[in-house]
């Protein structure tokens, strides 16, 4: 199935960013602009997982009901039970619903080879961290242009600042790497991204934009307080799951969630 938006050059496996900037949104709006996401993204051509990205906008409109955040005007979802050679990462406009960009993304150097197994909160792991995150500010470090992130949910990123776990650009996350390799680079927990591409990802989520990591991780699915602490509020999700044989959940909502084109 072709991409639904231009790629750019050979090399580029990322979706073409939109000519604008996306734009921030009230509090109140946030269901409406969860529900309005849901309802416009073709899943079948975005290729997101329709159980992952109705997490991503469950949690999303959990965390600012709560007021741990702000409403958000990006939501960039990385599903890390997809092997690392495939784009696993995507960036939304939360305003209306476009799909920015999709591309691939590293995972920390002891969470696994190709496929992504192991998980880790904790300092010098080197292990990718999931859960929800938060957009900081930008700085120039080792890995040059980086964006600082604040994980959220205790237990599974809160030490993103102390582990200085930033996404950043970096030559080992390559296409051509991972056709000789059977796999891309591997971080020490970064979410890494292509140097040609790192840049715009940044500069298009940076200052408040929400970052979903996703695996179907039992204890994160059961414990996370943005997948299960809004039952009070209209947009929630239960703590049950069913398991699909492939090791997705499949989430059976008792509240309103927003409806999915091609799921």
């Amino acid at each position: 199935m072709k991409p639904p938006l231009i790629s750019v050059g050979a090399r580029m496996l990322c979706l073409a960013p939109v000519p604008r900037s996306p734009q921030p949104h009230s509090t109140t709006s946030t269901a409406a602009a969860a529900t309005a996401l849901g309802a416009r993204i073709d899943v079948g051509s975005a290729g997101i997982a329709p159980d992952v990205l109705r997490l991503a906008l469950g949690a999303v409109t959990c965390a600012t009901r709560l007021g741990d955040i702000k409403a958000p005007p990006t939501l960039t979802v990385i599903d890390y039970s997809l092997p690392s050679v495939e784009r696993r990462l995507w960036v939304f406009d939360l305003s209306d619903g476009t799909l920015l960009f999709r591309d691939l993304v590293a995972h920390g150097r002891n969470t696994g080879d190709n496929i992504a197994t192991r998980f880790s909160d904790s300092m010098n792991s080197r292990q990718s961290s999931i859960g929800l995150f938060v957009t900081a500010d930008t700085y120039i470090g080792s890995n040059g242009y980086s964006l600082r992130l604040d994980g959220l949910e205790r237990g599974f990123n809160a030490n993103a600042r102390e582990r200085a776990i930033v996404m950043h650009g970096a030559p080992y996350v390559d296409a051509k790497l991972a056709a000789t390799q059977g796999r891309i680079g591997r971080s020490w927990g970064c979410p890494a991204l292509r140097e040609a591409v790192a840049r715009q990802v940044i500069d298009t989520i940076r200052g408040g934009g929400v970052v979903f990591s996703y695996y179907p991780d039992s204890n994160w699915l059961k414990s996370s307080r943005f997948l299960n602490g809004c039952a009070s509020t209209s947009v929630g999700w239960p703590a049950s799951h069913r398991w699909h044989k492939k090791g997705r959940p499949e989430i059976t909502p008792t509240l309103a969630v927003p409806a999915l084109n091609g799921s």
